[in-house]
């Protein structure tokens, strides 16, 4: 079930998903050249966290696309929370 986003928040997005690729990026680098292992923690946790924070604002946007958005049948409300509900419960593994 995809829904168009805004340039801009597609272009926000896409900046976020560059910001973390960086961050694992220096986690490669940590564990490569044996860093700390405090060090390479602390990156891991703020790998962690950047993910975190990209699900919780993707899962905002499907529920206002796919679930609170005016118009929609009751038949595709339940669709996107039966989706939403499938990707959580893989989430919370």
């Amino acid at each position: 079930m995809a829904h168009l986003t805004t340039s801009q928040n597609k272009d926000r997005l896409v900046a976020r998903v560059r910001r973390i690729a960086g961050q694992v990026a220096a986690v490669e680098r940590a564990v490569a050249g044996e860093a700390p292992c405090s060090e390479t923690l602390h990156l891991v946790a703020a790998v962690r966290g950047a993910v975190a924070g990209l699900m919780d604002e993707l899962v905002e946007d499907h529920l206002r696309a796919h679930v609170a958005a005016p118009g929609l049948t009751d038949a595709e409300r339940a669709a996107g929370a039966d989706e939403l509900a499938t990707v959580l419960r893989r989430h919370m593994r």
